[in-house]
Order: structure tokens, then sequence, then C-alpha cells
């Protein structure tokens, strides 16, 4: 397989971290990003990525991984949006802009600090747009464990939560309190987009969260098989995505390389079209319907 993988690459230890934290990290955003667009929440993760973008630049800023600031701000962010009324149809996209342009200007402003204040080079790369390979193995419990908490929220409300998606109405009448499985879900939201930032970056996040659940929603009938089929999609466009990355160190004599969270995006996009061909929608709308 040398004209397909590169020498070096399965013995390579930032590859097998990248690797194990590509994985873990598309199956939690399968799994929260099935719901988001369901419940078409999209512009709601779009909000969190640059709240975690503040968040991860801060944390730069205060000498601690970026990935405390990703997820701890998206917490954040996610429990301002639902004080506001993201829960209310009409007060979505009032919460969602205030959140957006605060988490926005902070951003800039640690951005700036972190590039004129700290030696560290680099820095709005990795923030922006990832840098997989660079991450450290002692992160990996720490990625596990927000995982499991993101997946856990999920399980726990996912009856409720399921039928508030399809329909509002229909599960006020079941005697569902909107609010409080809307927070929830709000929160697991927040911690699958502050993943997903530290494998492709804050701002390209959403394209691991939306890109598989999207196509698996149109390959899918069920909820749970999207969840599965979004989840192999998304191991596979990251895991593609790392090895076309590394293999580009040696696409030139130059050995610059290109950024996975660059392969990672164009593979789900690809996905994504390709799953619209006739052949792979036929007969999923009558299913979707029953």
């Amino acid at each position: 397989m040398h004209w397909i993988v590169e020498p070096g690459f399965f013995s390579s230890p930032p590859v097998r971290v990248a690797l194990v934290i590509g994985a873990v990290v598309a199956v939690v955003s399968a799994v929260v990003g099935v719901f988001t667009v369901m419940r078409s929440q999209s512009f709601a993760g779009h909000t969190l990525t640059d709240v975690s973008t503040a968040g991860g630049a801060g944390a730069v800023l205060v000498g601690i991984s970026p990935l405390f600031g990703f997820v701890g701000s998206g917490l954040v962010g996610a429990g301002a949006m639902d004080v506001i009324g993201v829960q209310r149809a009409r007060g979505r996209d009032l919460a969602t802009g205030i959140v957006l342009g605060a988490a926005t200007g902070l951003a800039a402003l640690f951005l700036y600090l972190d590039t004129t204040t700290r030696a560290t080079t680099g820095v709005t790369q990795q923030i922006l747009f990832g840098s997989i390979f660079t991450v450290d193995s002692s992160l990996i419990p720490v990625v596990v464990v927000f995982g499991a908490l993101s997946v856990a929220i999920i399980l726990a409300v996912y009856r409720p939560l399921l039928l508030s998606s399809i329909s509002a109405d229909m599960a006020v009448a079941r005697g569902v309190a909107l609010r409080p499985v809307g927070l929830l879900f709000m929160a697991a939201l927040a911690v699958s987009v502050g993943l997903a930032a530290l494998v492709v970056g804050s701002i390209l996040s959403t394209a691991l969260l939306i890109g598989p659940a999207a196509t698996a929603l149109r390959m899918a009938a069920r909820v749970g098989w999207a969840m599965v089929v979004a989840g192999a999609l998304g191991v596979g466009a990251t895991w593609l995505g790392i090895l076309l990355s590394y293999d580009s160190f040696y696409w030139d004599a130059s050995h610059q390389g290109l950024p996975v969270s660059f392969f990672i995006v164009a593979v789900v996009v690809v996905l994504y079209l390709l799953s619209g061909l006739p052949r792979l929608r036929s007969g999923r709308a009558g299913d979707r319907v029953r």
C-alpha cells in the first residue's frame, strides 16, 4: 500500500493520537449532529463555533490547553442562548445573534492578545483551523470523558428529545418539559462543537457536526440508523483526511503539507453531494413519511 500510505504513517505517534481523537470526536459529532439537523439548530451550532474560538484563544492566553477553552466557553454560550430565549421560536435568532456578536468580539480580542503578548507561534492557525498532529496524547482521556458526557446526555433524553425535534406541540401534549430537554441538548451540542474544534478548528467544527449527519439523514429512514451511518461517515472522513494530510508532506520537496481540516471538510462535502444522487435516495422519502 506504499502508493496510498506514505512510509511511517502507522508507526508515527502523532498520527496514532490523531486517529484515536478523530474517531472519538467524529462519533460524538454524529450523535449530536443528527439531532442538530432535525431541530434546525445548525445556526446555533455555528454560533457556538465562534464562542469556542473565543474560549480557545482565551485558554491559550492563560496557558492551558485550548480544548478546555473550547468546551468551557461553549457551555457558557449555550447557557446564555437558553437564558435569552433559544428555546422559544421567536427568540432563537435574537439569542443566537447576541451571543454570536459578543463571541466574535471576544475572539478578536483574545487572538490579538495571543499574537502580541505570547511567543507561541501558529496560535491563530491552531485555534481557527486545528492542528491535530500537535495534540498531546495526555488529552485522549479528556476527549473520551467529554465525548462520553455528550453522548450520555443525548441518550438520557433520547425519547423526549426525539419527540420534541419532530413536533414541539406533540411533545408538550405528551407532557415533555421542553426547556430542560432543550437546555441539556444545547450542553451536549456545546461539548460536541468544542471537541470538533480540536480536530478541524473552531470555525470549521460545524462541518464535522452537520455534514455527516445531514448525509446520513438522506440515506437512512430511522434516527438510530442515521446516527450509525453518520458515525461511520464521520470517522471515515476524518481518517481519510488525516491520511491525505500526512501524505501531502511527500507531495513536494518542501514538505510543507496541507492542513487536516481542509481534507476532512472536502471529504465531508463530497459525501454530502454524492448522497444527493437519485440512486442513493430512492425509496427514502416514502420511508421517512411513514
